[in-house]
């Protein structure tokens, strides 16, 4: 995963898109598939606290992560303009029908963009777990989001114990295995 520094005067929105920008085209470039099946996460040194959220999908269901407490929660930001979201989203797909039964929820926050951007998405790349929408990035500014995609992993005590910066494939056996090992703690 790449890390692009960012100056801390920009408002938070558009470091953010603008980082995401950038690592949409470096990952277009150079070949997404390898950075797919880049290095595995690994745990921040120290977890931190989720933010609480409660957002809409564009069937207007609420989502709230703190209605998730005791369970396992994947949430990855993300945009229908992003090439590396795109690839990523058949592999959380994958990913979420094989957690689903393991109680481990999977949100993905959309960002900035209207339900019907986001139902044209659906089209091309079907997906059956919730899509919650951060229309105003009021989400993304309170999470430690550094470009998009970008995906947190929550342990059962609501804190993120892990950042994944970039796309994954989040179907591969070692992920899976991960959740379904934290779950199981």
């Amino acid at each position: 995963p790449m890390f692009i520094p960012n100056p801390s005067d920009e408002p938070m929105p558009y470091r953010v898109l603008a980082t995401a920008l950038v690592l949409c085209l470096l990952a277009t470039g150079s070949g997404l598939a390898a950075q797919m099946s880049g290095d595995p996460p690994r745990p921040l040194e120290k977890p931190i606290p989720a933010p609480g959220f409660t957002l809409e999908d564009m069937d207007g269901t609420t989502h709230r992560l703190e209605d998730h407490g005791g369970r396992v929660v994947v949430v990855s930001f993300w945009a229908t303009w992003c090439p590396p979201c795109r690839e990523e989203m058949p592999s959380m797909e994958r990913a979420w029908q094989a957690l689903k039964e393991h109680d481990i929820v999977m949100l993905a926050v959309n960002v900035g963009e209207d339900a019907d951007t986001i139902f044209a998405f659906t089209g091309d790349y079907p997906v059956s777990f919730p899509l919650p929408m951060d229309r105003d990035s009021s989400v993304l500014k309170a999470w430690p989001v550094r470009g998009l995609p970008t995906t947190f992993v929550i342990d059962k005590q609501g804190r993120i114990v892990y950042r994944v910066i970039g796309g994954r494939d989040w179907s591969s056996p070692e992920l899976l295995q991960m959740l379904i090992d934290l779950q199981n703690r």
